[in-house]
């Protein structure tokens, strides 16, 4: 790939690394009010999709698949939220959110509502395990 890639400290800051695919590592955003996780491909300098390589776009798109299923599943989701907005972290990175109709903020969109609520330790630990067991099976 020639150049390396390295996670901008925005997108690891306060929160928490749930597995590395193929393409993108998997990290848990630190907000117990939405099961949420950010997808980021691994691949220096890429901001928009269209810059991924055609084989990258399509191993990104099975792996949000993926990662979207087990959220869903696991989280038991009414929906799975998919976002790639945010102009603060200039690599590209996908948002996946897990929603149920019964969330405080349902059916408003969960990016920029309210206070995040950053889980207890052992939420954050269970989370992490569970969905890292469930991407490894699939």
């Amino acid at each position: 790939m020639g150049a390396t890639f390295n996670l901008k400290s925005r997108l690891g800051q306060d929160n928490f690394s749930i597995i590395t695919l193929n393409l993108c590592q998997v990290i848990l955003q630190n907000d117990e009010r939405f099961p949420w996780v950010v997808m980021v491909p691994s691949v220096p300098n890429v901001q928009e999709i269209h810059q991924l390589s055609s084989e990258q776009q399509h191993e990104l798109a099975e792996e949000i698949s993926k990662v979207s299923l087990a959220l869903q599943v696991y989280t038991r989701a009414d929906k799975i939220e998919m976002s790639t907005f945010c102009s603060m972290v200039p690599e590209l990175h996908i948002h996946l959110i897990a929603r149920n109709k019964q969330d405080l903020h349902w059916p408003n969109p969960a990016m920029g509502t309210g206070l995040r609520i950053p889980y207890l330790e052992i939420e954050k630990d269970t989370i992490i395990r569970d969905l890292q067991e469930m991407l490894l099976r699939v």
